[in-house]
């Protein structure tokens, strides 16, 4: 039997709320709040001192709660910098289920580390438990990919990071993650070519021995 999850829910909340989600009672705060460890008049400064290079006047009307503005941005689209994301996984529960368990289409959106700019698309993961049937929340899957997303990123480290946390904090058979996204990087500077997406896969385990179990996954992810 293969359980295959659509993902909904809002995924703007950067902090990990105590909820019971079956894994045994709460799974407590994981992110400290955004502003611990975020020098918000340095990073004001930084955007004054950048919109003076461009030739631009910060005091203008238009700009000049810009820099404010940025800071609180880059606080939010940062905040994973200042946490440990694999520890939404600490919480798990144990199920008599030995087959694939898959949440596809999970939003991802991210910032490219060469040039600042945004990448976004869709992270798909899966992962077969382990001997010891070690389950988590199918929602710390998702929460699992936002957290390692809102940092600096190269698109194959974020998939080799989620893939890894999976692997070892879940002890599972195998995990597999793909990422697909378009880099703005690409689309809206230098080749210029919008549309253009990149894939992105790391497999562990099960998935990396087994043609088969590895085509099963791929498949169902194709399927939605």
């Amino acid at each position: 039997m293969t359980t295959s999850q659509e993902l909904d829910g809002d995924l703007g909340d950067t902090r990990v709320r105590p909820t019971d989600d079956g894994a045994g009672g709460p799974v407590g705060d994981v992110l400290a709040p955004e502003w611990e460890g975020f020098d918000a008049p340095r990073a004001e400064a930084a955007v004054r001192e950048l919109l003076l290079a461009i030739g631009e006047d910060p005091d203008r009307e238009g700009l000049r709660d810009t820099p404010a503005r940025v800071a609180r941005s880059y606080r939010e689209l940062f905040a994973g910098l200042r946490t440990d994301p694999s520890l939404v996984l600490e919480r798990t529960f144990s199920e008599d289920h030995e087959e694939l368990v898959l949440v596809r289409d999970i939003p991802m959106f991210s910032m490219c580390e060469h040039h600042l700019l945004p990448f976004h698309g869709v992270a798909h993961v899966a992962y077969i438990p382990g001997p010891q049937g070690h389950v988590t929340g199918l929602s710390k899957l998702a929460r699992l990919v936002d957290l390692y997303a809102r940092r600096p990123q190269v698109q194959e480290r974020l998939t080799s990071q989620v893939a890894d946390a999976l692997d070892t904090k879940l002890d599972t058979r195998g995990a597999l993650v793909v990422i697909d996204a378009e880099h703005q990087c690409m689309s809206a500077r230098g080749v210029r070519k919008p549309g253009a997406r990149t894939t992105t896969s790391a497999v562990r385990g099960i998935f990396k021995t087994s043609a088969s179990t590895r085509a099963e996954a791929l498949n169902l992810i194709r399927s939605g």
